[in-house]
């Protein structure tokens, strides 16, 4: 082990583990009255594994920690206390619209930036320009800056570079609703075929019927701690029972 912090390898006793985390607590000081001592704990003793080949759902209300386990998970941040495993030699990437974009430059030079940020050499990010530019549907905007593009066109590119972008595990936050409906249809498909392979994807969504379709696993995370895990089903009728009687709250 090293220390309690950032990421370690998972150990040979898990040889089907890609991903561990344990205990893993984050928090940040605010200003705002409503967290106690001004702390804002987003993750708080999240412990959970991530096997080979297994597509995990995470689920929850806005602001409850999800897009952040993923931006841990993927060590774009560090946690304040316990440890996160990852399998020696594998690569991990979040799946985010349009990760390192530079408004100044062109479509085709941030596609390679973007794909270097999330794991692929320079040779490979090069490799992938053309599938990137038919896929992502600009055309001649591809060779244009990125600032010249509308907020469809950004995530369209954004998309289309983290999907062709290979990795071991795949981390996808809240993408399938970029574009267009035509481009939103494409991008479904596109990425059912990618994580419903051997890949391993760890898929945060508000879409139940996404996450019933595609997960093999879900968890329910509130208030930064894991309140249900397990089969997709249970775990969401769970979290229906919760966000229905909050309704009855207000």
């Amino acid at each position: 082990m090293v220390g309690v912090k950032g990421v370690n390898s998972v150990s040979d006793e898990n040889k089907n583990l890609m991903l561990e985390l344990s205990d893993v607590s984050l928090s940040y000081h605010s200003k705002r009255t409503t967290f106690e001592h001004g702390v804002h704990n987003v993750l708080n003793g999240v412990s959970l594994k991530l096997s080979e080949g297994e597509i995990l759902g995470v689920i929850g209300k806005n602001g409850c920690g999800k897009t952040t386990i993923l931006q841990v998970m993927a060590g774009i941040l560090a946690p304040n206390s316990g440890i996160v495993r990852q399998r020696p030699g594998t690569s991990a990437a979040l799946l985010t619209l349009g990760l390192g974009f530079k408004p100044q430059l062109s479509g085709r030079d941030n596609t390679i930036i973007a794909a270097m940020l999330q794991g692929a050499t320079q040779k490979q990010a090069l490799s992938y320009l053309e599938e990137i530019k038919e896929f992502s549907e600009l055309g001649d905007f591809f060779e244009e800056p990125v600032k010249t593009y509308s907020a469809g066109m950004r995530s369209r590119l954004g998309f289309t570079t983290a999907l062709i972008t290979h990795v071991d595990i795949l981390l996808v936050d809240e993408v399938l609703s970029v574009g267009d409906a035509h481009f939103k249809q494409k991008a479904e498909a596109a990425l059912k075929e990618r994580i419903t392979g051997e890949q391993t994807v760890v898929f945060v969504s508000h879409a139940a019927v996404q996450i019933k379709s595609i997960c093999d696993r879900v968890i329910w995370i509130n208030d930064g701690k894991i309140a249900a895990e397990g089969d997709p089903d249970e775990v969401l009728s769970h979290y229906d029972g919760f966000l229905n009687s909050m309704k009855k709250k207000d």
